[in-house]
């Protein structure tokens, strides 16, 4: 089972690399870009041990605890068998 953690800062923390990365589409001519947000992705492979549930709650708990911090991030995940 694999499981992808998405990481990204909170709407309301200003996101400077986000701006820099979306002046510079601009300068390189790309339109209808409104706003840039960038974030972290992980991917991790579950050694089938655990229960979907289970597994679910332990990539929760990882993504929380250590992948990202909960002062100005926030995460969403999957699993996919």
């Amino acid at each position: 089972m694999r499981a992808y953690v998405y990481v990204s800062l909170k709407k309301s923390v200003l996101d400077p690399q986000g701006k820099t990365i979306q002046g510079s589409l601009k300068k390189m001519g790309y339109k209808g870009l409104e706003d840039v947000r960038q974030g972290k992705y992980f991917e991790l492979t579950l050694d089938g041990g655990l229960s979907r549930e289970e597994a679910q709650a332990e990539v929760e708990r990882m993504a929380r605890e250590v992948l990202t911090n909960p002062v100005i991030e926030e995460f969403r995940c999957s699993l996919a068998d």
